[in-house]
C-alpha cells in the first residue's frame, strides 16, 4: 500500500521553489567541462614542428615556447605551441 503526502506551500515559498528550480535547471543546461590540459614532451614538439630538439630548447630560451616541469620531466603545453604559430602576411 502506498501513500502520498500533499503539502500547501505558502505562496511565497512555492514561487521561491519554482525560481530556485529553474536556477538549477539554467545551470545544468549551461554548465560546460574544464577543457582538459594536453602536455607535450620536448620530443613531441620538436616533431610536430619539424625541428630538431636544439631547436626547442632554443625557441624555449628566447621566450617563444613555456616549458613546464614535473619531477624533471619538462613538458609544452599544446595551446601554448598552437597560440606561438603566428600567421605571416604577404
Amino acid at each position: 500500500m502506498q501513500t502520498s503526502i500533499q503539502l500547501q506551500l505558502p505562496d511565497s515559498l512555492s514561487v521561491k521553489l519554482d525560481s530556485l528550480l529553474q536556477e538549477v535547471k539554467d545551470l545544468k543546461n549551461n554548465f560546460q567541462q574544464p577543457a582538459v590540459t594536453k602536455y607535450l614532451t620536448r620530443h613531441q614538439v620538436a616533431e610536430m614542428l619539424s625541428v630538431d630538439i636544439s631547436t626547442v630548447h632554443n625557441m624555449t630560451v628566447k621566450g617563444i615556447l613555456t616549458k613546464y616541469q614535473i619531477s624533471g620531466r619538462v613538458l609544452y603545453k599544446l595551446q601554448e605551441i598552437e597560440a606561438s604559430i603566428i600567421k605571416l602576411n604577404k
